[in-house]
């Protein structure tokens, strides 16, 4: 391992370059929940995209594997990585690249953190309509590899629809790009829905360009609370309406419960526009739950924030706890009945997709087996390391999987880049 570290020093310099022994322990710990078997592998920090392109390419000619990451904040989803023998972490890749205030576009490197960008964005009163996990810690590379968009869906669809250009580095260690810095583009290979949670498997994001979006005046969330069917029907309502949340989400009873929103089910709805708009749009829906037997609160300023925060909070640990948070997909009208089960969870009431936490993995098996009856699907993000390896930790049975390994042996034929972390094993 030091002979390694020591050619990798060579490219990005000594103090850029950690072996094991010497990492923080809480990244180790992020490290360990993400890997099967032993570890003993370093971490090396290219700071530009020409030095990240010769670490790939050294790990290539090498055939190291090659786990990457940004800050390490979702290290832990999807499968266990196998027989890695360095880390490439882009966390110190982190310059602005350009910021086309008129144009309302932006492109930044893979190791900007979510918070700084925003920051840097609200200058000029504009933001990127994402919602992730950890947003004080994910990096916009983290933030693409994992398609982690969050409630924010709800209005401005997925991570993949709000990304304009990618610039990867191939598995050779090549530079690629794809997309461009205008909202419209064409292009042949659709790198940006490809590489858009494709887990490190298909190369290592160097460079990201998004659309963004002018800030809103207002903001204030609408809690209704109540029976499950009272609490159906008003999302029933909501879909059909023609009101326009910027976030609308499903919430179980014991997440109502433990936040001390009140009991039943819940519906969150945020909205978001000019002052009389909100207030407006919060109004009628306050006057739909109140027909429907349901209770409504608003929450704004600093209680919405906190609320909204809690909310990512109570479905995702630090990595430190025994408990397994799974995504899921499901019709949105079935939603209020995934949710009846007994477990934590939210579901987004227009996409159907949402988060379920259990405590041990037979409640994570009989959920998987009610939803693909339902003809939806649970995939495992973060669980103890013994529970991914026992358990399908994506839970895919469609057709599609000789196409992604297909995909996967275009784009790394030596299967270097975080060996077994994606569906099937890729």
């Amino acid at each position: 391992m030091k002979a390694i570290a020591s050619c990798l020093a060579s490219i990005v310099g000594e103090n850029a370059v950690c072996l094991w022994e010497n990492i923080e322990v809480g990244h180790k710990q992020r490290i360990l929940k993400a890997i099967s078997g032993t570890q003993n592998s370093c971490i090396v920090y290219p700071q530009t995209q020409e030095q990240l392109a010769q670490v790939i390419t050294e790990a290539s000619r090498n055939n190291w594997h090659v786990l990457t990451c940004g800050s390490s904040s979702k290290l832990n989803w999807g499968g266990l990585v196998k027989d890695i023998d360095i880390i490439v972490s882009t966390e110190r890749m982190k310059q602005l690249i350009d910021h086309a205030v008129g144009d309302l576009t932006v492109t930044v490197e893979a190791g900007m953190k979510f918070s700084h960008l925003q920051e840097i964005l609200a200058k000029t009163n504009q933001f990127l309509a994402l919602d992730p996990v950890a947003p004080e810690s994910a990096t916009i590379g983290g933030i693409v590899a994992t398609g982690d968009t969050g409630s924010l869906r709800q209005r401005y669809n997925s991570v993949r629809d709000q990304l304009l250009g990618i610039t990867i580095v191939r598995a050779d260690g090549q530079i690629a790009k794809a997309g461009g810095r205008v909202v419209k583009n064409v292009a042949g290979y659709d790198l940006m829905k490809l590489f858009t949670g494709s887990y490190g498997t298909l190369g290592a994001i160097s460079q990201v360009t998004f659309r963004l979006y002018p800030m809103h005046e207002l903001s204030a969330t609408v809690v209704l609370t109540g029976t499950a069917e009272a609490v159906s029907a008003a999302a029933d309502i909501l879909r059909s309406s023609a009101l326009t949340p910027t976030q609308a989400d499903l919430l179980s009873s014991q997440l109502v419960s433990g936040l001390e929103l009140g009991s039943g089910l819940g519906l969150a709805v945020r909205f978001q526009s000019i002052a009389l708009s909100v207030k407006e749009q919060s109004q009628r829906l306050l006057e739909v739950g109140q027909k429907l037997g349901l209770a409504g609160a608003v929450y704004a300023a600093g209680d919405e924030a906190g609320l909204w925060r809690l909310l990512r909070e109570e479905m995702f640990s630090d990595g430190t706890s025994r408990g397994i948070t799974c995504k899921i997909g499901v019709l949105p009208t079935a939603g209020v009945e995934v949710l009846s089960a007994g477990f934590r969870g939210l579901i987004h009431i227009s996409s159907g997709l949402g988060w379920l936490r259990f405590e041990d993995e037979v409640g994570v098996l009989e959920m998987r087996s009610r939803l693909e009856g339902y003809g939806g699907f649970l995939s495992i993000l973060s669980a103890p390391v013994e529970v991914k390896e026992r358990l399908d930790v994506w839970g895919y049975s469609g057709n599609a999987l000789r196409v992604m390994r297909g995909i996967k042996e275009q784009f790394d034929g030596k299967n270097i880049l975080s060996p077994g972390r994606f569906v099937g094993g890729i």
